[in-house]
């Protein structure tokens, strides 16, 4: 063995991308709760890719066939449904891994100096996500994917001068089709799993160039002992990829749990119009993509101007990127900010959580005012943090992490 690793050692990096990324790479030795999540991103988009390639196999994307075929897997294809489940679940346990992570960065600081580009990263592939999802939610061709990928195509007909031709450009279309569908598919399979791959690798690299970030927000690499090795650091294998295992069990076991005995999550993982094949001359009684997206939805609809409102939904994922740049605090961790930013972080994420709840249910003029209300405290976090992390009062940092 050890001459056929010194083999391929001569032909290809493998003993040290093992040792840079794995058994040399030192973490800090006060990770938390809270670094669960990337760890099971990257577990749930294996296992999106996965049971993506095995439903390739019995799909069949055409208008005609489409919602046939998801049909045919759920009651034919051996494990079928399993695999059907397994790839419908994973996609909103994907979202919700990932908003828990970026929480945890909101939470640590982990988009601060010289972490800038692992979050620039990280949000581009939030939004390559997001687009996955959405290509993906028109497959099963069902009247709620239908439907939800027809109001949000046409909200590219707002922008000036190019908008209909761009809407037309994106459908393929004079209206939502077959042509749609196979686009679409080609998008879901290939292009965007590609990027997403990409950008994982990218976010990885930047990532254990710079070193990971903990909860006090100490750089680590400061005080090293005479060999070089942090001292509060330890290494990422064997202690933290056991860590790891152990959230993993215990993911799989809620993941599964949901699979087997709640795959539909009360119509909020697969909604009920779903279950009925698209049908371009019924429309559902109420449009709501699914709940992932519902808070940018929410945005949408708080503002009574089409275009304004295009704009405001663009802008609240837009001005996530611009994050590391809006923060003026001598300090990355909420342990030891202000008073003044524990607030607004609470503020913000009850705003986001209130956006998505009214995302999903029908506008009414009080739930329209409660959208607005909340979509101005959402931009306000942003807008206004240079000036309430700049003037607030700090606590001081160790010097070494406090576990």
């Amino acid at each position: 063995m050890s001459k056929f690793m010194d083999w391929v050692d001569a032909r290809f990096p493998a003993t040290k991308m093992w040792e840079d990324h794995l058994s040399k790479y030192y973490a800090p030795k006060n990770f938390n709760f809270f670094y669960f999540f990337g760890s099971l991103a990257l577990l749930v988009l294996v296992n999106q890719i996965v049971t993506g390639v095995w439903l390739t196999m019995s799909y069949t994307p055409s208008a005609e066939e489409a919602f046939a075929s998801v049909e045919y897997i759920m009651r034919d294809v051996e494990y079928g449904s399993i695999l059907r489940l397994l790839h419908s679940t994973g996609a909103s346990a994907f979202f919700i891994v990932v908003y828990l992570h970026m929480f945890r960065g909101l939470l640590y600081g982990s988009y601060q100096k010289p972490r800038e580009l692992v979050w620039v990263f990280g949000m581009l592939i939030y939004l390559a996500l997001m687009a996955e999802a959405f290509m993906g939610y028109l497959l099963p061709w069902g009247q709620m994917s239908y439907w939800g990928a027809q109001v949000i195509i046409s909200l590219f007909g707002a922008i000036p001068v190019i908008g209909d031709d761009l809407t037309q450009w994106i459908r393929g279309d004079y209206l939502i089709s077959g042509i749609t569908l196979n686009r679409f598919f080609a998008l879901h399979v290939v292009a965007l799993p590609i990027v997403i791959l990409g950008l994982v690798v990218l976010h990885i690299l930047a990532l254990h160039e710079v070193g990971s970030n903990n909860p006090d927000g100490v750089d680590i690499k400061k005080h090293k002992d005479e060999n070089g090795v942090p001292l509060d650091g330890i290494a990422f294998h064997p202690y933290y990829t056991v860590k790891d295992i152990v959230g993993v069990v215990v993911f799989l076991f809620i993941f599964c749990f949901i699979v087997f005995f709640f795959p539909e999550m009360g119509g909020y993982f697969l909604e009920k119009p779903n279950f009925e094949q698209a049908n371009a001359f019924k429309t559902p009684e109420h449009i709501a993509p699914v709940w992932y997206f519902t808070p940018f939805y929410a945005i949408l609809r708080a503002i009574p101007d089409k275009l304004l409102g295009v704009i405001a939904m663009g802008a609240a994922i837009a001005v996530l990127f611009v994050l590391p740049w809006l923060d003026r605090s001598p300090v990355k961790s909420m342990r030891y900010k202000g008073w003044l930013s524990k607030i607004w972080l609470v503020v913000f994420c009850i705003s986001f959580v209130i956006l998505g709840v009214l995302g999903v249910l029908a506008p009414t003029p009080e739930r329209t005012l409660l959208s607005q209300v909340c979509t101005f405290l959402y931009f306000a976090y942003f807008i206004l943090m240079p000036f309430y992390t700049r003037l607030e009062k700090t606590k001081p940092v160790p010097e070494r992490v406090t576990g």
